[in-house]
């Protein structure tokens, strides 16, 4: 039961299964988000989130049922999707991997095919990072678009909800319980830019038997060849601002973190993991001042990547941005702070509020890598059109 932390029983042959992520308040069942402190004092929720209503009306339809509670990384404060107080959900593709977090659960009961969608949260990539770990399709949406109401929050200005499903049919199938008439669309893909990322120094400790060097090397080939497969016009792009763009997000991501769950940390030190208390401790630290350089950084990044995405269709733009979502695999469990090495440019899309798909594409390396397209605000539609044009160019060698 690793990756549920409540299962309803539903017949294997029902109408669409959704799996609802513990950080998202379902009526008459208490949210956990994944953490022992917060069960203790959880009561049943009211009703529901607001995020759920098209799921509700679905139901009622006989258009999907609902499957259950899944499980995270505590508090949704964490990438590595390893739970000392429920428990880790073990990664389909290989057991001894991390699944990634947070939204570890709903990722592993898709790629099980135990749900078709999982409902998750994305704050620095907690949708995308246990897509990626788990070979299954994430979509990270537009900050604001799907409402919060309801949802646990870590860090309400980066905060966001998504669904996850095995491939772009079930992130769109998804996306129309979120937002009811949501269809792909708008104009073709033709121009995209491509990033790629600076190294990230490797953490202290275990290292496990693989490279990091070797593994980016294998991840940025298995994009390059999706990529090359479609079609479309690739343009090099550099970002100066993005390294310290991931910085910021992860002051602001901190900064809010203390104010969301620091009385946590305060009262219930004991009942919560040693990771997520050590990074709410930490959080405390974050000053006045730091918050004010990261919100300054925060514009001027914005206003980078809008120069790149903001006028699509006019000569010289860019339709979306390419990049890995995460620039190595997943770690082995017993080695799990190497997530931090491999993170990629999450965060700072978070920052700038912009949507994202992650999508399992095939490798040379022991698990499909992940391709993350990047839209302006907003482009939910094109970004999953264009999703399944990488998927048909790739066939299904990654699965």
């Amino acid at each position: 039961m690793t990756t549920w932390i409540l299962r309803h029983p539903i017949p294997t042959d029902a109408a669409l299964r959704v799996a609802v992520k513990d950080l998202i308040d379902v009526a008459g069942e208490p949210t956990t988000a994944g953490s022992r402190a917060v069960e203790r004092r959880a009561r049943p929720a009211e009703r529901d989130a607001s995020c759920l209503d098209g799921l509700r009306e679905a139901i009622s339809a006989g258009r999907a049922a609902y499957a259950g509670r899944t499980n995270l990384h505590e508090l949704a404060y964490g990438i590595s999707g390893v739970n000392p107080g429920f428990g880790t959900p073990v990664n389909p593709l290989d057991p001894a991997r991390v699944p990634g977090g947070s939204s570890s659960g709903s990722a592993v009961a898709v790629a099980t095919g135990e749900a078709d969608i999982g409902f998750g949260t994305d704050t620095g990539g907690s949708i995308r990072i246990p897509a990626a770990c788990c070979g299954v399709a994430g979509l990270k949406t537009t900050h604001g678009r799907v409402g919060l109401r309801g949802v646990w929050p870590l860090a309400p200005s980066l905060d966001t909800v998504g669904p996850i499903a095995r491939d772009v049919t079930g992130l769109v199938a998804g996306m129309g319980l979120l937002e009811a008439g949501f269809t792909p669309g708008g104009p073709p893909t033709r121009r995209v830019g491509r990033l790629r990322l600076p190294p990230t120094p490797a953490p202290a400790g275990p290292r496990d038997a693989w490279d990091l060097r070797a593994q980016r090397a294998t991840v940025e080939a298995a994009v390059d060849a999706a990529l090359g497969s479609t079609g479309w016009e690739v343009v090099p792009v550099e970002l100066p601002g993005t390294h310290r763009a991931l910085l910021a997000a992860m002051t602001i991501l901190d900064a809010e973190a203390w104010v969301t769950n620091g009385d946590l940390a305060r009262t219930a030190a004991a009942e919560i993991g040693a990771d997520v208390l050590a990074r709410l401790q930490q959080a405390s630290s974050v000053t006045a001042a730091e918050l004010g350089e990261a919100e300054e950084v925060r514009g001027a990044w914005s206003a980078e990547l809008g120069a790149l995405l903001g006028r699509p269709g006019r000569p010289g733009s860019l339709d979306l941005l390419a990049t890995p979502t995460l620039t190595g695999f997943p770690p082995r469990l017993d080695a799990s702070s190497a997530m931090s090495a491999i993170r990629g440019i999450n965060a700072a899309v978070n920052l700038a509020g912009l949507p994202a798909l992650a999508l399992p594409v095939p490798s040379d390396g022991p698990l499909p890598a992940s391709l993350q397209l990047i839209g302006p605000s907003g482009s939910e539609e094109r970004i999953l059109a264009a999703g399944a044009v990488v998927e048909a160019s790739v066939g299904q060698a990654c699965r």
